[in-house]
This record gives C-alpha cells, sequence and structure tokens, in this order.
C-alpha cells in the first residue's frame, strides 16, 4: 500500500544552521574588551593579525592633551595590554604586520601643524626602533603586508595617488594609484585592495586592485566612505564605519567578494579611524571617531567580527527552499521579503530628466521623453549593465504616462512645456523605434498609466486649459484603439499606479491637495480602497497587480523619499530613496522586490538612479 507522503509528500532537507548567501553573510559583531587608551587613527597589523593576536598604535586622543599618542597595545582574543610606546607619538598613521613583528609608517604629528610624517619604526616584539622613512610623507593612507613586504597606497595631503612598497629595508615607489584621496586598505604586498577616500566625495565610492605590479579600479563600494576599516584578503574582505559624506560617520559594514560589494550586518558603534585586524571570518575593529556630538572624539570600543559558517559548511539560500533548522527546531522557507528591501545607486541615465515615461523591469527598462530642458523626445533602454540610447520619440514631451516592457511599449498623453499644452499622442516601441498609432480621446497630462502595449490602461490627469483642472477620464488600449471607461471616483493629476489593465492600484496624487487616496481598478469600475500613510503627487511604483505595489518618492510636500508597500490589506513603510525625489521614472512592473527610480524632478533634474532590491530571507513557518 502506497503512503501518503509518497504520493502528497516532499523532501524536506534537515540542516544544522540556516541557508545564505555567502560565508560573510552569517557574520555580526560583537563586543570585544576595550582599548585601555581612547584613540582614533591608530594603526594595526592587518591581515596578518588575528582576533586573537592584534596590536594597535599611535592615535589621536582629542580632545586630551597632548592629542598624538605612541601607545602601543597587544590584544589575546579578550583584553588589551599596553607595551613600549612608538618612538614617534602620531595618529592617521599606517601599519603592517603581527604582534610579534610589526611596521608603523606615515602619519600626522601634533596640532597646530599636524606636520605629515614619513617616520617608519619596526617592531620586535618587545620594543620600536626607527628605520628608512617613507618616500613621500602621508596620513590616512592604505597600508597593508608584513614587516618585510608592505605596501603604502594613497592618502594626504594633497589626495597623492603615490604608492610605496618596503622590503624590509627602504620603500620604492611603485605605480601608482588611479584615483589619489585619504584610502584604506588590506591584503599583501603583491595581492591588495584599497577603498573609499576623500574629499572630494566622488572618491568615496572608489576602490582598485593591487597585483603585485598595477592597480586597477574595480566595482564601487555600496556605500561610499573614507576612514573606514578594513580586514581579509583582497578578494575576500570586510569594510566597516567609515565617513559617509551623507549623513555622516556610518556603521554599515560590507563585504568583497573579488567582483562584487555585498552589505551585511552594521556595527553597533558607528565611528570611523579605527584599527583593524584579521580575516572575513574571524576580525576586529578597535578605537576609532565617535559620531558628531559625542562627548569624547576617541573611543575605546572593539568589536569583534564572527562568521557562524566557513566555506565548507556553507549552505546556500535559494528562493522557495524549505528546510529544517536542526539547531532551532523549525521548519524554514526561503522568500524576497518586500519589508527588507534596500535602496541603492544604480547606473546614471545619459540624458537628465523628468516626468518621462518608463516600462520594463530593473532588467530591462526603457525610459522616454521628458523634461530635460526643454522636452525631449530621447530615448534609453536598459541591459541590466548600460544605458543605451536608442531612436526617439517622435513627439517630444513630458507629464505622459508609459506601460509594457523594453522590446513593447506604449508612450501616451503628455505635452510639451506646461498647461494648457495637452497631447493625445500615442506611440508604440517595437524595440528599435517608435510609432504612431491612435491618440487618447482625450489629451491630457501627469497622468497614470499601466499595462502592456496591447492592453493598457490610462487614468486621471490635468486636462482643460489651466492647471490644476483635474480629470477623472479613465481609458483603455486593445492594441489599436482606446475606449472610454468608468471614471476614477475623485479626479487627481500626478498619480501612480502599476499592474495589468483589468486590475491596478491608482495611488495619491493632486485634486487641488496632495492625496492619500487610493482606488482600485476590477477591469469595469473603480472602488475606494485603504489610502497610503503619506499623502503625495508625483510619485514612482512598481507592482504585479492590485495586491502587491510599492508607491516611492513624490510630493508631499516637500519632496519625499519615503516607500511604501502594499499586500492587499495594508500599506508598509519600508527603506527610504537614498535621496528624495519626485516625478521621477519609475520601472519594475513585473515585481515588488525589485524597483528603479531613473531620473527627478526635484530637488533637480538629474540623471540619478536608484534600484531596490529585496534580497533573499529565511522565515519561520508557522502554523496557526
Amino acid at each position: 500500500m502506497s503512503k501518503y507522503k509518497e504520493i502528497k509528500g516532499f523532501k524536506v532537507q534537515t540542516l544544522a544552521s540556516d541557508t545564505a548567501a555567502s560565508v560573510a553573510a552569517t557574520g555580526s559583531w560583537a563586543s570585544g574588551g576595550n582599548l585601555n587608551t581612547r584613540r582614533f587613527g591608530p594603526a594595526g597589523g592587518g591581515l596578518a593579525s588575528s582576533q586573537t593576536a592584534a596590536i594597535a598604535f599611535g592615535g589621536d586622543q582629542m580632545p586630551t592633551e597632548p592629542r598624538m599618542v605612541g601607545n602601543t597595545e597587544i590584544y589575546n582574543g579578550s583584553s588589551w595590554t599596553e607595551v613600549n610606546d612608538l618612538n614617534s607619538d602620531r595618529g592617521q598613521l599606517g601599519g603592517a604586520g603581527t604582534t610579534t613583528a610589526a611596521l608603523a609608517f606615515g602619519g600626522e604629528g601634533e596640532p597646530p601643524s599636524f606636520t605629515t610624517q614619513a617616520i617608519t619604526e619596526k617592531w620586535d616584539g618587545s620594543s620600536w626602533t626607527e628605520v628608512n622613512d617613507l618616500n613621500t610623507a602621508r596620513k590616512a593612507f592604505g597600508s597593508f603586508g608584513t614587516q618585510t613586504a608592505a605596501l603604502a597606497a594613497g592618502g594626504n595631503p594633497g589626495n597623492t595617488t603615490n604608492t610605496e612598497s618596503w622590503n624590509g629595508t627602504s620603500w620604492t615607489e611603485v605605480n601608482n594609484l588611479n584615483t589619489g584621496s585619504s584610502k584604506k586598505g588590506t591584503g599583501t604586498q603583491t595581492l591588495g585592495l584599497v577603498f573609499g577616500g576623500g574629499p572630494p566625495s566622488p572618491s568615496a565610492v572608489k576602490a582598485e586592485e593591487w597585483d603585485g605590479t598595477s592597480w586597477t579600479e574595480v566595482t564601487d563600494l555600496s556605500t561610499g566612505r573614507m576612514n573606514a576599516a578594513g580586514f581579509g584578503t583582497y578578494r575576500d574582505a570586510i569594510v566597516a564605519g567609515g565617513t559617509d559624506p551623507s549623513p555622516g560617520v556610518t556603521d554599515k559594514t560590507e563585504s568583497w567578494d573579488g567582483t562584487s560589494w555585498t552589505e551585511l550586518n552594521d556595527l553597533a558603534t558607528a565611528r570611523n579611524n579605527m584599527s583593524p585586524a584579521g580575516t572575513s571570518t574571524a576580525g576586529l575593529v578597535a578605537g576609532g571617531n565617535a559620531p558628531p556630538g559625542s562627548p569624547s572624539y576617541g573611543l575605546n570600543v572593539t568589536e569583534e567580527w564572527t562568521t557562524t559558517a566557513t566555506p565548507t559548511t556553507l549552505q546556500k539560500i535559494n528562493l522557495g527552499q524549505v528546510y529544517y533548522n536542526s539547531g532551532s527546531n523549525a521548519f524554514k522557507v526561503t522568500e524576497q521579503p518586500v519589508p527588507g528591501a534596500t535602496w541603492a545607486s544604480g547606473t546614471a541615465l545619459n540624458t537628465a530628466r523628468k516626468q518621462g515615461m518608463g516600462a520594463g523591469t530593473n532588467d530591462a527598462a526603457l525610459i522616454g521623453g521628458g523634461t530635460s530642458s526643454p522636452e525631449s523626445g530621447k530615448t534609453e533602454t536598459w541591459n541590466g549593465s548600460a544605458w543605451t540610447e536608442v531612436n526617439d520619440l517622435n513627439n517630444a514631451r513630458s507629464y505622459m504616462a508609459g506601460a509594457g516592457t523594453s522590446t513593447a511599449s506604449l508612450a501616451f498623453g503628455g505635452g510639451p512645456g506646461s498647461a494648457p499644452n495637452l497631447d493625445t499622442y500615442t506611440e508604440t516601441w517595437d524595440g528599435s523605434s517608435w510609432t504612431e498609432v491612435n491618440n487618447l480621446n482625450g489629451a491630457k497630462r501627469e497622468l497614470g498609466g499601466s499595462g502592456t502595449n496591447t492592453a493598457a490602461i490610462a487614468f486621471g490627469g490635468e486636462s482643460g486649459a489651466s492647471p490644476g483642472k483635474n480629470t477623472n477620464s479613465t481609458e483603455t488600449w486593445n492594441g489599436s484603439s482606446w475606449t472610454e471607461v468608468n471614471n476614477l471616483n475623485t479626479g487627481r493629476a500626478q498619480v501612480t499606479g502599476q499592474g495589468p489593465s483589468t486590475d491596478i492600484l491608482c495611488c495619491g496624487g493632486y485634486y487641488p491637495n496632495y492625496s492619500d487616496k487610493v482606488e482600485k481598478w476590477d477591469g469595469t469600475s473603480w472602488t475606494e480602497t485603504t489610502e497610503i500613510n503619506t499623502a503625495r503627487a508625483g510619485a514612482a511604483s512598481s507592482g504585479t497587480d492590485s495586491t502587491s505595489l510599492l508607491i516611492f518618492g513624490g510630493d508631499t510636500p516637500p519632496v519625499t523619499g519615503k516607500t511604501e508597500s502594499w499586500n492587499g490589506t495594508t500599506w508598509t513603510e519600508i527603506a527610504d530613496l537614498a535621496t528624495a525625489a519626485s516625478q521621477g521614472n519609475g520601472v519594475g512592473v513585473q515585481t515588488t522586490s525589485k524597483a528603479m527610480m531613473a531620473g527627478r524632478a526635484s530637488p533637480g533634474l538629474s540623471t540619478d538612479v536608484e534600484e531596490l532590491t529585496a534580497g533573499l530571507a529565511n522565515k519561520t513557518i508557522t502554523v496557526s
């Protein structure tokens, strides 16, 4: 006789721990023993040291006088012990080596001159001895290696690109960095990584790899920063803390796998200018500079980074996977939780614009028209890695709506300039060019639109001879012509919504005040449903249907970055856009786990692109 589980059941894998995207993704920070001397800008042994055998030396103990110290401390995995000081007190210096064979070089001296140093000292496990100086005095630079094979790269003053190599006796100038600034780094003399920098801020996201001969630019950091801490190898590194140009000192942590950066669990204490040590599976940061407004700049805090998985024990995470965690005695499923989604900077558009049409997804998008001083017909396609200019719209205009995919889309409505310039134009995109087709029945701008190039819907907007004359008009497109159907309950302009032409939401708008109204279209009529949390106009959206939608940005006023997620019942606020934006082009109509905001009207006409992604997460299955 067949067993029920053989007919209806399926095998569930038993695992000792949760699945994860990488070994680094299983890591977290925990408190370690405090330094004896509070300070920021100390140096350490980096990769050559470990979480249980680290060294920290020098630093700035502002506001305590004297500012610069030569204090040296050794960490045994639980506490720091003071040993003999450096011969020259200094902060923001470079370091390499171990607790028994370390190297200290560069830095800055006491105020008010803060003289940049070239001094090099070596540590034999009991005392420091001066040896040959750097060729270029510097502070706040990338440093790593051993006592006999170290590297110094970048730094200040002058945002230098100079790189020097140490052979145990003297420093030799080698090939320069591509971008000079206040760098930090990790690795060895022949395989290294530097990251971040500034000022100026454009260098804050930059990262470069060293192959023993030359530097190569690699993928930018997710969070731009200067004076961060890094440990690990050049293709397996952890970067933590630093000064983010906005909003300031950061707690952000990310890992580098040789190809891309991934955000991880944050530090408990946001800070910059720390002393690092260890590997990507077991490292630490000590000391640092507290956030502005703290009673003391110098910190003595140590945090230890530890992963629960190793390369041999890691179980890879997979969307939809069901498994039993024997450690926590729970059944779990892997999903993409929208509330955990985050926004990150994407590749910039070729043409700054606002109020254009958007279609497609994060991986294959189309942006057309919009205001780009003046109205434009310019069109760009996105293939997941680059924007490419393609054939223009036949009718340059802004404040229009769009529907469809990157290869089969529809652009309708809008107008050149401000009201009363209104258009009925409709154009289809076939992947290479735009073709004019039958117009809307009523001219309108600032309207909402969704669907496909053969089944679309146009709703709301502004009509008439003057701004503020809002319409509740709704029209549907069958692939050849528009048909007027039942109107919105409340006419309003600058609305947004996504989904198929038979099942969407119309959100927000202006009528004549900023609106939180939401209406649901079922293919026949509109019904009012739960309002969004933040009334707004000129927002963008992404979604699958009336049960799954994201709305982001808009004017409240002022301009907002707020993002809300709809699950068919309630609106939930999730991560904000990095830059508050209105009247941008929203794409990602296939999903709520991915979205894109491309261009914007406020706070300024822009080429900026932000992408939202919901990462994989494991959820306990509960039975009620």
